[in-house]
């Protein structure tokens, strides 16, 4: 066992170093290194990223490359950044090419501000499904699998569960033309119960619908912006959602001295993950306020790194 661990790392550091004289950056050999010993790949959420955004300090077109700065493989759109160019096809080019030339796989785009497609409403849910149809086209031009939306809706969480199956069926149904998913992140409300986001899912039973577990976001019932009155269990929701999983968003905040988050017990999150048979991207979105953006996103990716390495 320890000839042929060596005779990994022999081949390991013949391959950097080929790479590395072949042009290509360390972090990519250094991904490819990596790639064997974990079960997932690591992407970054653009809002990660929201407050140099906002300040102009990144520019949205920019963040392909600063992605890949960071070693990072995987790139996840926030829609806000390029709210007025979803039907731009010489701008969503331009996307292409900044991926192409940082070699980051785009995956998915996250919506917001089209409606909420719980809306009790029914001219109001119809306008939120038609609004989606452009950010369906848009991410099909971009080569993602998904978009991931809201199920927001006012009434009783019977109503809202009725009109959310229709408006992601209504989504769904026109992205499946496509080949895109419809995913629904925990984001509030009564999609941050997982009981009530699973069987809506189970509810729409389309193959294309489904949902994007977020680590942190299980606050059912806010008081303001930060003080939440009633949370669902995190680990108990990312079980109930990972059966319709085609994303995971890795929620951080704030690390202890050893690096771990301290809000989510990220080894017992990700054996859940693991043990739904996810292979996929697992996505850094970094909200926390004690350590700059782009050191926040380092130490994420340092924590995913660790825990993949245990768990595989």
């Amino acid at each position: 066992m320890i000839e042929k661990r060596r005779g990994f790392l022999k081949k390991g550091a013949v391959l950097t170093a080929g790479l590395m004289s072949s042009g290509l950056a360390m972090s990519r050999a250094t991904k490819m290194l990596l790639d064997s010993d974990m079960f997932f790949k690591i992407s970054l959420a653009q809002w990660s990223f929201h407050k140099a955004i906002f300040s102009k300090e990144l520019e949205h077109l920019d963040f392909a490359s600063k992605t890949r700065s960071l070693g990072i493989d995987g790139i996840e759109y926030v829609n806000q950044f390029f709210k007025d160019k979803a039907e731009d096809a010489a701008y969503l080019s331009q996307m292409n090419q900044r991926a192409v030339d940082a070699d980051v796989t785009q995956l998915l785009i996250m919506i917001d501000g089209e409606g909420g497609l719980g809306d009790t409403d029914d001219a109001k849910r119809k306008e939120a499904i038609e609004n989606h149809y452009k950010w369906v086209d848009a991410a099909k031009t971009l080569g993602c699998h998904s978009i991931r939306v809201n199920a927001f809706g006012e009434g009783s969480s019977e109503d809202v569960g009725k009109a959310a199956v229709q408006g992601l069926g209504g989504v769904s149904e026109y992205a499946a033309k496509e080949n895109i998913n419809v995913i629904v992140e925990n984001h509030g409300g009564y999609s941050s119960n997982g009981t009530w986001l699973s069987g809506v899912i189970k509810e729409v039973n389309l193959p294309n619908c489904g949902t994007l577990p977020d680590f942190g976001n299980f606050c059912i019932k806010r008081e303001g912006w930060t003080k939440c009155l009633e949370e669902y269990d995190r680990y108990k929701g990312v079980t109930e959602m990972m059966p319709f999983a085609k994303a995971v968003s890795a929620k951080t905040n704030d690390f202890d001295d050893k690096g771990n988050e301290t809000k989510t017990d990220y080894m017992k999150m990700m054996q859940i993950v693991k043990e739904h048979g996810y292979t996929g991207f697992v996505g850094i979105e970094y909200e926390g306020r004690t350590l700059s953006e782009e050191e926040g996103i380092l130490k994420s990716k340092e924590l995913l790194i660790k825990v993949g390495k245990a768990l595989s």
